[in-house]
């Protein structure tokens, strides 16, 4: 069954949605961290992919309060993204609560620091961000492209170990224009061992069947449950 995981972006302490990646355009919702977390898990929901914004930014993690709050109170699983730039900040993400970390600046940017990073954590708990805009791979929150072909990318990082992948179509993201399908098709055809997870335009439980049935392992949503077009218990069926 196909992994329902919502999203929470923390920006000074708040939650807050960009528009296809572009910061300057945050929205803030009016919802505490906390209590948000606390409803995903009291409407059946397992897991929480929290990104850290303000990390994103300064390139070093900044919201882990945030995150040990939220693994104090919850048994939410909490896979943290944003602003890991550093063995230590690696370090702080998993003592702070999270069970598993994303990354994508690192390994374009520093690829023998990422692979070392999934030789001692393992390919279970490291989880490579491939998000990219019209084929290319984009980093820093976002904000620079690398200049790498996403699937230059992910055969280079298939060929050392790694197991999961979100794949974001930036482009879509926070759009509610729905999800790039034939991306994700192409994608699982090209890599049936890689679990993919997919994340960007995500608008209805009828988008998440159709990715169930193309064989993604897992979807990452946000406007649409923030926007009121999604409620919590339209994914107990998935549950």
């Amino acid at each position: 069954m196909i992994q329902i995981i919502p999203s929470m972006a923390i920006s000074e302490g708040k939650v807050v949605k960009t528009v296809s990646g572009h910061v300057e355009e945050l929205k803030v919702y009016e919802k505490n961290p906390l209590d948000l977390a606390m409803e995903f898990e009291d409407n059946g929901l397992k897991h929480l992919h929290l990104i850290d914004i303000d990390g994103a930014n300064r390139r070093k993690v900044t919201n882990y309060n945030i995150l040990d709050t939220i693994r104090k109170y919850t048994k939410l699983e909490i896979d943290f993204t944003g602003g890991v730039t550093s063995d230590g900040d690696v370090r702080t993400v998993f003592e702070f609560g999270a069970k598993t970390l994303t990354v994508a600046t690192v390994a374009i940017q520093d690829p023998e620091k990422f692979k070392s990073w999934l030789v001692s954590y393992g390919n279970s708990r490291i989880i490579l961000a491939a998000d990219s805009l019209n084929g290319v791979v984009r980093t820093g929150g976002w904000q620079r492209t690398s200049g790498v072909d996403l699937y230059e990318h992910l055969n280079y990082y298939q060929e050392r170990g790694i197991r999961f992948v979100k794949a974001t179509e930036i482009g879509r993201d926070g759009t509610l224009a729905g999800p790039n399908f034939e991306l994700y098709k192409d994608l699982i055809n090209r890599y049936p061992d890689l679990k993919f997870f997919a994340c960007g335009g995500i608008r209805s439980t009828a988008d998440i069947e159709e990715l169930d049935k193309l064989g993604v392992h897992g979807i990452i949503f946000g406007k649409a449950f923030y926007e009121g077009l999604v409620k919590l218990a339209d994914f107990k069926k998935f549950l």
